[in-house]
């Protein structure tokens, strides 16, 4: 006899729609999983026989074939047990009949009980994509399925539960609406007004956060660097409905998302050690998980002592910064997982860290120096929109507290900034084509004839004289000016890495 459910996959961050069929025939007992299944789950095997033996019901003597569709795609993790589990009762008369619109999702215990799995809102929007109405998940992915607006959710503790449900015998209600906790800003433990001096560094900050631009910080140890870029949780705004669910989404694949709160409303804020390796950084490795880059899509990614990562790591996000995505190619297909995010940087100038400083005398030979530098490669630096060098601030600003502005008035300019691109372009600057350049986005034609003239003047690339044109526009976003002039333009070339050296 022959039986189908439904479930799904995880695809990168993305889920797939997998049909469960099951074929219960005569023959030399035994139980076999077709379809690129993977070994977590080749072992559903004995946890799904397990489980329907301690629930009750019969695991049938005879030859089991369940073969997951389509059969291309490689299945990885338990979120196929459940359905395994009912379609087999199905295929073997125990269940009158196999659900049918009725997405199963969860992972069997051995006494039958229903776990939790990794991913529950990326597979619980594939089944609403496919044109599935309803779901039944493991109390702790409840939360998680219902941030998928449109889809009826029911809990289930137990195999039985299920059973009872399809059989008509007890009716698994919908899931009611889950309490809204209060949004929560991640907590930064630094405050602007806490830097001292580094007036050009702090607006160099507050112009890449506000336009989503990258930026670079370089300078002797003690001056600052980390300190001032580990504000930046406390000055970004808050992700809105469509990002919150984007972002959600690929922290629920990851297991990092609060089960009980899924739905993340604060910005990433990703901070890896220098020893990441390249897959960790941008995704991959054997089960194709999101790395860094994509952890810390539409938020920050810092990226302290940048020139102490290895190299490969660090070209490896050339890509992520020009499309806003990794693409991840193996044999039997590529995964495109999104990473547009906002890179910062701090690093020292050489390895002993004081090379162009006025308190402390570089002890690196030239050359040392010289290949220390060279990590950062021309095309990532050309990728870095802002550019600034710092030295070591006088023994006058630490006195004068006062006068630093703290991070919620910085805050808010950036707020109202990221407002205004909203409501003209709908993106952000630092996301703005090349063909974007025009009256429409406040650039005059004499602005523009200025731009090429002083692109000429400095050799600027092509991408470099884009990106310093959205910086500009990005300036004049945070002083509320609808139009660029010139000004703005001048103040946005002061961050480019040659006015910087």
């Amino acid at each position: 006899m022959l039986a189908e459910t439904l479930s799904a996959s995880i695809l990168g961050v993305d889920g797939a729609l997998v049909r469960v069929e099951v074929d219960v025939a005569f023959g030399l007992p035994g139980l076999t999983i077709v379809g690129l299944a993977g070994s977590a789950v080749q072992e559903a095997r004995e946890r799904v026989r397990s489980a329907i033996r301690n629930s009750g019901f019969e695991v049938p003597a005879r030859r089991i074939t369940v073969n997951l569709a389509p059969a291309d795609l490689r299945k990885d993790g338990t979120s196929y047990d459940v359905a395994i589990a009912v379609a087999i009762l199905a295929a073997s008369g125990q269940l009158k009949r196999a659900p049918s619109g009725v997405g199963l999702l969860g992972e069997l215990a051995l006494d039958g009980a229903i776990r939790p799995v990794a991913g529950g809102i990326a597979l619980a929007a594939a089944l609403h994509d496919a044109g599935v109405g309803e779901v039944i998940v493991a109390p702790e992915n409840v939360a998680e399925a219902q941030c998928v607006t449109g889809l009826c959710v029911r809990r289930a503790a137990r195999l039985a539960d299920v059973v009872a449900h399809f059989s008509g015998v007890r009716t698994l209600a919908p899931a009611g609406p889950q309490p809204e906790r209060p949004a929560r800003r991640l907590d930064a433990g630094v405050d602007l007004a806490d830097v001292i001096g580094q007036t050009m560094a702090r607006r160099a900050l507050e112009i890449a956060l506000a336009g989503r631009h990258n930026l670079a910080l370089c300078g002797p140890p003690g001056v600052g660097k980390t300190m001032l870029l580990r504000a930046a949780p406390s000055l970004l705004p808050m992700l809105d409905d469509v990002e919150a669910i984007e972002v959600s989404r690929i922290y629920s694949v990851a297991g990092l998302v609060d089960r009980r709160a899924p739905l993340l409303r604060s910005r990433p804020y990703r901070a890896p050690h220098h020893t990441v390796s390249t897959q960790a950084l941008v995704g991959g490795g054997p089960r194709l998980r999101p790395g860094e880059a994509s952890l810390a899509h539409r938020g920050v990614l810092f990226l302290d002592e940048a020139l102490q990562f290895r190299s490969d790591a660090l070209d490896a996000l050339r890509e992520p910064l020009e499309a806003g995505s990794v693409a991840i190619a193996r044999v039997d297909g590529a995964v495109r997982m999104p990473a547009r995010f906002t890179l910062l940087t701090a690093f020292n100038p050489c390895p002993c860290g004081w090379l162009g400083a006025a308190s402390g005398a570089c002890r690196c030979d030239p050359q040392v120096a010289r290949r220390y530098a060279a990590k950062l490669s021309g095309p990532l630096r050309d990728r870095l929109d802002l550019w600034v060098t710092m030295a070591e601030p006088r023994w006058t600003h630490v006195r004068h507290r006062d006068a630093r502005e703290t991070s919620v008035t910085v805050g808010e300019r950036i707020r109202a900034a990221w407002q205004r691109q909203h409501s003209r372009q709908q993106a952000s600057n630092a996301e703005l084509a090349a063909a974007d350049l025009s009256a429409r986005l406040g650039f005059s034609p004499g602005l523009l004839g200025a731009l090429e003239q002083r692109g000429r003047r400095f050799r600027l690339s092509p991408r470099r004289l884009h990106r310093t044109a959205w910086i500009a526009r990005t300036i004049a976003d945070l002083s509320g000016a609808s139009q660029v002039d010139v000004a703005h333009l001048d103040e946005a070339l002061h961050y480019r890495p040659e006015a910087a050296s």
